[in-house]
């Protein structure tokens, strides 16, 4: 912070030797970062300025540099440019944002999204139905984050993509509490037609040849009415192979060889999907627009590596896939109400996933550190619980799930007119979201003793629904004290209602765990199973609230300060014998500038910020690998963000955005309750865990301790240069990212196990020309052939399976060719 005036100096110095002989012109007022230029005639430098972003952040249209809130917006233009495909290649451009990576059970790959924003991540979640997520995302109006995590939506035909940091709870609700990531559809245009085509190859350094296909049309029905349709199918090229091994286990010496599965590029991707979009406007205010969209996923394969086996290589001998189907329809109702402008969405999310997952490192490390392979037979007596030595069998377990995820959500609102002194919006808010879960452990040849009754060779059943329901009002009030001085503040009244039903546990072979059919409580079966033994259900209601002030300096210059609450709410643990989790809140203090220099060749954005997270959520696997949610007590992330665009000439434009974090908790996590219910904060060695009455060895991780995920900086740098060839436009691009180290888990036993996530720097390069319709571009992903570390995680309990980590990294060196046309 203390280099922060120098870098600003320097930059507009900068700024100023380069431009200061040029006169500006006016500023588009179109919703594209593209430059306008003017030239007094063909031999005269042409001069350029910044165009001028339309955001909707704030529930209406607004200039983005007049949003007072910590906002970055990426158009079109930009995202093109960045040869943005999906969600890794976005996330790198917002400083913000980091990501986990794992999804639904143990499967490691693509689909499934962990979202957390200005360090507020606790690591852990995503396995399955666990806390909800704290970064909301959205397609245009519509929510589309499912409980597990966010969907994985193509970057085709996208207007921008919004990323609103810090809590925006009173506009956005429970998922919102970090932040919310706004994903904007190009719309229906019943003024013109308009279509385009896109067709790419890549390949990837030691590993296979992928390719993406692309096209849409915007066809106008009448002067009222357009219908938009875009398609895309894509093949990401696999590059983890899967490499024979055998392993043998302790016990009973038994080798398992998993020949059959031996493959290269193991973790191969085919996604096909498509969206529609029909607008009418039944007459000069009122304007219907459905939508439906739609996505298939097959994937196969690990993305996370071995790093014991080799670089890029596992050695899993059970099937690995996932097969994510998803569609949204959705409804948007715009109008007016006297002066007053009504929306109301709707929307309605499916999404149905079937996974299988090797679980062979639970069956291993269980059975070298507890000798588990002793109870694993075709010939076992629940009696004596011991297994005859020559009926054992390969203790090792795989998995098959299947998870059906449905959400449905409206949102009611009014906003007086934009121009008004007072200016209001308010409404309503409902949604129920539904998941269920059915995940199926087996272990090949088990005894019929052993199963859980009617599934055969299934060593532990998972069958469980849960139902998470939200309800809200909520509204903000701004009103301008001066034409100059704005204060906003606003209010969200929520009640949340979560239950989760069904089944959990082993059969009723003798088990000595509290799982199981032996505790019963409901003589019913549930989705197969032979019981049911989970049945909770918790309620709350509560209030959030946010106070905004800003000051327009000039009217290129704002300065603001923001107080402002975000929440998630509680739920039940997948373990019924754990006890609920409560909700976690997040309060934030932030002071932050809007500034335009240069006669708008410089835009210089930034904030600083404090957030207090009290009680804060963390989900880690537990026994038997499900995934349980202990609250832990506060934690403080204090940071900076930066965002700088440059446009020094008209051929060359520098964009950049950086982002410092001080991420630490503000007591010592202990790991467990208290009698009342509440999260223990001193617990030095020998205190003893009420759950277990017995004592612990001190806190599982410490204050002061760093959260995970998050590194302390992360920036971007993108320098372009564009040039005329004739009638023809060139360009060539660099753009540098780096984040750096970060923990990999927040309790110091599994972290020392995991290892933290070391640094990395990436480099990408493109260049291409625009030769009439057509363009042609020829990029490289990660130039320099870099290996980095995403996130780390282990099979089972880390303290169990930690011993042998996977990695998850950025693809390797990747050369593609893109050819589109625009008719």
């Amino acid at each position: 912070m203390r280099r922060l005036p120098l870098a600003a100096a320097i930059y507009l110095a900068m700024g100023s030797m380069a431009l200061a002989q040029e006169a500006p012109v006016p500023a588009d007022d179109g919703s594209q970062e593209t430059p306008v230029a003017t030239s007094a005639n063909s031999q005269e430098q042409k001069a350029v300025t910044l165009g001028t972003v339309t955001v909707t952040a704030q529930k209406r249209e607004e200039n983005l540099q007049e949003v007072p809130i910590s906002i970055q917006a990426i158009g079109q233009a930009q995202l093109e440019q960045q040869n943005v495909a999906d969600f890794d290649d976005y996330a790198k451009l917002i400083p913000s944002l980091s990501y986990g990576t794992a999804g639904g059970g143990v499967f490691s790959g693509p689909g499934f999204l962990q979202v957390y924003m200005r360090g507020v991540a606790s690591g852990g979640d995503g396995n399955h139905s666990g806390s909800r997520p704290s970064v909301g995302v959205y397609l245009d109006e519509q929510p589309i984050t499912t409980i597990t995590g966010a969907l994985d939506v193509h970057m085709y035909d996208i207007a921008r993509v919004e990323a609103l940091a810090g809590p925006q709870g009173t506009l956005y609700g429970a998922s919102s509490q970090a932040g919310t990531l706004r994903i904007i559809t190009n719309k229906p245009d019943a003024s013109r037609f308009a279509a385009s085509v896109s067709g790419e190859v890549n390949v990837v350094d030691g590993g296979g040849i992928g390719h993406v296909l692309e096209g849409m049309v915007n066809l106008p029905v009448n002067d009222r009415t357009a219908l938009r349709l875009v398609g895309w199918q894509k093949h990401d090229a696999g590059y983890v192979d899967n490499v024979r091994s055998t392993i043998t286990f302790p016990t009973s010496g038994i080798v398992a060889d998993n020949t059959r599965f031996v493959e290269d590029d193991y973790n191969e991707a085919d996604t096909v999907g498509a969206r529609a979009a029909l607008q009418i406007d039944l007459d000069d205010n009122w304007t219907i627009t459905p939508t439906i969209m739609g996505q298939h996923q097959d994937a196969h394969g690990s993305t996370g590596y071995d790093p014991s086996v080799g670089e890029f290589k596992v050695m899993h001998g059970y099937p690995e896939f996932s097969k994510d189907k998803w569609y949204q329809a959705a409804l948007t109702v715009q109008g007016k109400v006297g002066n007053f402008d009504l929306t109301y969405t709707y929307a309605h999310l499916k999404r149905d996933v079937d996974s299988a997952a090797d679980y062979t490192d639970y069956g291993f490390w269980y059975d070298t550190l507890s000798g588990y392979g002793a109870y694993m037979c075709t010939d076992f007596d629940p009696v004596s619980f011991t297994c005859d030595p020559a009926t054992y069998i390969n203790p090792s377990q795989h998995i098959f799930a299947t998870d059906g995820y449905r959400t449905d959500s409206h949102e009611l609102r009014l906003a007086s007119p934009a121009d008004n002194r007072l200016r209001v919006v308010g409404g309503l808010f409902w949604q129920r979201q539904s998941h269920d879960i059915l995940q199926n452990y087996q272990v090949d040849g088990l005894s019929a003793v052993q199963e859980v009754p009617g599934w055969a060779d299934t060593i532990w059943l998972t069958a469980q629904q849960r139902v998470d329901r939200d309800k809200a009002v909520f509204g903000e009030v701004s009103f301008d004290i001066t034409p100059r001085l704005t204060a906003t503040a606003g209010m969200r009244w929520f009640r949340a209602d979560n239950s989760l039903y069904g089944f959990f546990g082993y059969g009723d072979w003798g088990w000595s765990s509290s799982s199981g059919v032996v505790v019963c409580t409901i003589d019913q079966q549930f989705h197969g199973a032979p019981c049911v033994n989970l049945d909770k259900r918790v309620k709350e209601s509560d209030s959030i609230g946010r106070f905004n002030l800003s000051w327009k300096i000039d009217d290129n210059k704002m300065v603001y300060a923001t107080w402002s609450e975000g929440y998630r709410p509680g739920g039940i643990n997948r373990r019924g014998t754990v006890p609920p989790y409560t909700s976690d809140f997040l309060t934030n203090y932030e002071a932050g500038w809007k500034t335009a220099w240069l006669d708008n060749r410089i835009i210089f954005n930034g904030a600083v910020f404090r957030e207090d997270w009290k009680d804060f959520q963390f989900s880690y696997l537990g026994l038997n690998g499900l995934t349980e949610i202990r609250n832990a007590n506060k934690a403080r992330i204090e940071g900076a963000e930066l965002e700088l665009q440059w446009q020094a000439s008209y051929n060359f434009l520098l964009s950049g955005g950086f982002a410092w974090y001080d991420a630490k908790l503000m007591e010592d996590y202990c790991g467990f309750n208290g009698t009342d219910g509440n999260p223990v904060s001193v617990c030095p060695p020998g205190t003893i865990n009420p759950a277990t009455d017995e004592p612990v060895d001190g806190p599982e991780a410490a204050k002061g301790t760093r959260l995970p995920i998050t590194a302390r900086f992360k920036g971007n740098l993108t320098g372009r240069y564009s040039w005329d060839i004739g009638d023809n436009e060139a360009y060539v691009q660099g753009a540098l990212f780096h984040q750096g180290s970060r923990r990999a888990d927040l309790r110091d036993a599994e972290n020392a196990l995991l290892g933290d996530l070391d640094a990395y720097t990436l480099f990408d390069l493109s260049g291409g020309i625009a030769h009439g319709d057509w363009k042609f571009d020829l990029f490289v992903k990660n130039v320099f052939n870099k290996r980095t570390e995403l996130t780390k995680f282990a099979e089972c309990a880390t303290l169990t399976c930690g011993y042998q980590p996977y990695i998850v990294s950025t693809p390797p060196r990747t050369i593609g060719l893109r050819v589109s046309r625009e008719f």
